[in-house]
C-alpha cells in the first residue's frame, strides 16, 4: 500500500509542479505568468495576473507538498479546489469527455487528491 501511495503522490504531485510551473515561468512549454493571464482574462476570469498567479502558486505548492507527503492532506486540497476552479470556469460547460475538452481528467485527478489526502500519505513520506 505504500508503495503505491508514493507513486501516485510522486506522479500527480511532480506533474502539478509542472504545470503550475508552465503558468507561472513559461516553462515546459507553457505560457507565463502573462500569457495566462491574458487567457484568463479573454474567459472572463479577472483579474487576470492576480488569478494565473493563484493558479500556479496552488499548483505548485500543492504538487510540491503531496509529492513529498509533507502536510499531504493541505497539497491535495490544493490540487483539488484547482480542479474544482478548472470544472467550474472551463471544462464543465462542455460535459463528460475529455474528448470534447471536458471534465472528466479533472474529476480523475480530484478524486485522487480527496482520496490520497483522507487516506495519507503512507510510510513514504518525509513526514509520515
Amino acid at each position: 500500500m505504500d508503495a503505491g501511495l508514493l507513486l501516485i503522490r510522486l506522479v500527480v504531485g511532480l506533474l502539478f509542479i509542472g504545470h503550475g510551473t508552465q503558468k507561472l515561468f513559461g516553462w515546459f512549454g507553457g505560457h507565463g505568468l502573462k500569457g495566462t493571464a491574458g487567457w484568463l482574462e479573454s474567459i472572463g476570469v479577472k483579474p487576470g495576473l492576480l488569478m494565473a498567479f493563484m493558479a500556479g502558486a496552488s499548483e505548485v505548492v500543492g504538487g510540491l507538498l503531496f509529492a513529498s507527503g509533507v502536510f499531504t492532506w493541505v497539497g491535495g486540497a490544493l490540487i483539488a479546489v484547482t480542479m474544482l476552479i478548472a470544472i467550474f470556469t472551463v471544462h464543465g460547460k462542455n460535459g463528460l469527455w475529455v474528448t470534447q475538452n471536458g471534465m472528466e481528467y479533472n474529476l480523475v485527478l480530484l478524486a485522487v487528491a480527496i482520496g490520497v489526502a483522507l487516506i495519507g500519505p503512507g510510510a513514504y513520506a518525509l513526514f509520515a
